[in-house]
């Protein structure tokens, strides 16, 4: 069952088409890529999806709602978390702090209820507070939870940027470029934290990624975009191996290339 549909989705910014009319079904429990070259419009897709920006067409649904008719900052509160190419943080919070921000679609206490601090809004606190550090427990923060973002490795901010993204308890997380800039080591735990978010907390992973061997990993099926228009799908063997991917990524003369060389092998 899909839980993500895009329909004939068109942006454009000017005279340039940066989405073009592009069809997108993710299921329910799946881990889904978007892939293609730098600009082919993967990001931009995410940010229509988050409702940072309005399609000059199309339709965009999550779980059977209308997502275009809601602002961007009820979309967490319908069950979408997303984090970014560059990471965004409180820099000089704490990773709790950071973390504890992620649970703000969930609170419920009104204004005057938290200026009194009542039973009310001392139980949210408790049960946001468990929320959090179950966060933490399942991605080791337990050494960094009291430390400032600021005085943090890149590879850690990633990591808590994910945590703040789960602390939402989302149904869909869109995962812009998880593995870029990580080492060897951070993107093979990466490839375990996805499986597991996938796995043992059944939310849905969108993600945006040029590991392709993360990709292969850790996806179901992939899309690539070349242009902000749909060019391939089908699993990432599949999609690796087609040959309008394989020219957008390394330009036509590659195709004879590949074709050459399988047939030489054969």
């Amino acid at each position: 069952m899909s839980l993500l549909e895009l329909k004939d989705v068109t942006l454009k910014f000017g005279g340039l088409t940066a989405v073009n009319a592009l069809n997108l079904s993710v299921n329910e429990g799946e881990v889904f890529a978007l892939v293609g070259p730098n600009g082919a419009g993967k990001s931009t897709v995410f940010n229509l999806i988050s409702r940072f920006y309005t399609p000059a067409s199309g339709t965009i649904r999550f779980d059977g709602q209308d997502l275009l008719a809601r602002p961007s900052h009820a979309v967490p509160s319908s069950g979408v978390a997303r984090t970014f190419q560059n990471i965004e943080l409180f820099h000089q919070a704490t990773v709790l702090q950071n973390l504890l921000v992620g649970r703000h679609r969930h609170r419920r206490a009104s204004a005057l209820e938290n200026i009194l601090f009542t039973p009310r809004v001392r139980a949210e606190e408790r049960a946001h507070r468990e929320a959090v550090e179950e966060v933490i427990d399942f991605l080791d923060l337990q050494p960094y939870r009291d430390q400032r973002i600021a005085g943090l490795p890149y590879g850690i901010r990633k990591v808590v940027e994910l945590g703040r993204a789960l602390a939402t308890k989302p149904r869909l997380l869109l995962l812009d470029e998880p593995a870029s800039g990580l080492s060897v080591e951070e993107t093979q735990n990466m490839r375990w934290w996805i499986d597991d978010i996938r796995r043992q907390m059944g939310i849905t992973v969108l993600m945006v990624e040029h590991d392709m061997g993360l990709v292969a990993r850790v996806c179901d099926r992939v899309v690539a975009l070349d242009g902000g228009k749909k060019i391939a799908e089908g699993t990432p063997a599949e999609v690796q191996s087609d040959p309008a991917v394989i020219a957008a990524y390394l330009g036509t003369s590659a195709i004879s290339k590949t074709a050459t060389a399988s047939g030489e092998r054969r």
